[in-house]
């Protein structure tokens, strides 16, 4: 935290825009403890330098993951938000959450990948035909995130209306087509399997009830109720206990104690079809 200290002190920002953090789900399952120090720690670290420092405005960059997550990785971020409505009502300083889903062309974008699988004649690889996510641009979040942190009063949880969601599989089959080329006779379109950790359809909001909206109509306000700052506290003595054990399935076992809605893959993907998300997914033609 003394290099946090020593930038808040040299530079004096009025406002954060926190988007750092370890996001490669795959990776995270393998090193949950690594993903809590970073992720969970090092929000931490950052709140509380920037609150001791006059920060006014404390704009956190969530994932569509963190809600009823499946893998370490949402699960750290949907503590993040924990951490930021505590902190919203203890201090002085503004701070909210904003929440979206995939970014196109951001790094790891499934289209770059699919171009360069097709540029060198494929496969095309997804890990699942079902598979579906929420989509938008680099301009499109950029501007909302902006946007949700010049109107935020503080403890805002905000999402970013997506749209509906995309299959997967649907994409592939279209940038096939849009190249001039024959889906599974000029380029072939192969399913890996599910990655660790991956849920076949992602969510937005918890509790649909809460929502409120704004005066930009792509942008909700979720009203979460915010943990105290002595429950926070245990919380993360809790996964600070764990990480030292060095043991994976103890960190695990930590964050299904902090996160209730921490679930298994296998518990959700079950029931995929279910899920209104699966059901209003968008053709892509």
């Amino acid at each position: 935290i003394k290099g946090l200290d020593e930038v808040f002190e040299t530079y004096h920002p009025s406002v954060v825009f926190h988007a750092a953090a370890h996001k490669h789900v795959p990776l995270m399952e393998v090193s949950p403890a690594e993903a809590v120090k970073n992720n969970v720690f090092g929000t931490k670290n950052l709140l509380t330098s920037a609150a001791e420092h006059g920060v006014e405005r404390f704009v956190q960059l969530s994932t569509d993951k963190a809600v009823n997550p499946t893998n370490v990785m949402g699960c750290t971020k949907r503590i993040c938000e924990m951490l930021i409505q505590t902190f919203a009502k203890n201090t002085s300083m503004k701070c909210m959450a904003v929440r979206f889903g995939n970014v196109l062309g951001s790094a790891g974008s499934v289209i770059p990948l699919f171009k360069r699988q097709i540029a060198n004649g494929g496969p095309i690889t997804l890990t699942d035909k079902r598979i579906i996510r929420y989509f938008m641009t680099i301009p499109e979040a950029s501007q909302l995130v902006l946007h949700s942190g010049a109107i935020a009063k503080t403890g805002e949880l905000f999402v970013l209306d997506m749209g509906q969601p995309i299959k997967i599989y649907d994409l592939a089959v279209n940038m096939i087509k849009l190249n001039g080329l024959e889906p599974f006779r000029d380029i072939d379109i192969i399913e890996t399997g599910l990655r660790p950790g991956e849920k076949l359809y992602e969510e937005l909001l918890v509790k649909s009830e809460t929502l409120r909206k704004t005066d930009n109509d792509l942008i909700f306000i979720e009203k979460d109720e915010p943990i105290s700052m002595e429950d926070l506290q245990e919380r993360l003595e809790i996964l600070r206990e764990a990480i030292s054990s060095n043991d994976d399935e103890t960190v695990r076992a930590a964050m299904h104690r902090v996160v209730p809605t921490y679930k298994t893959p296998e518990e959700v993907n079950c029931k995929a079809a279910q899920a209104a998300e699966m059901q209003n997914a968008k053709v892509v033609e």
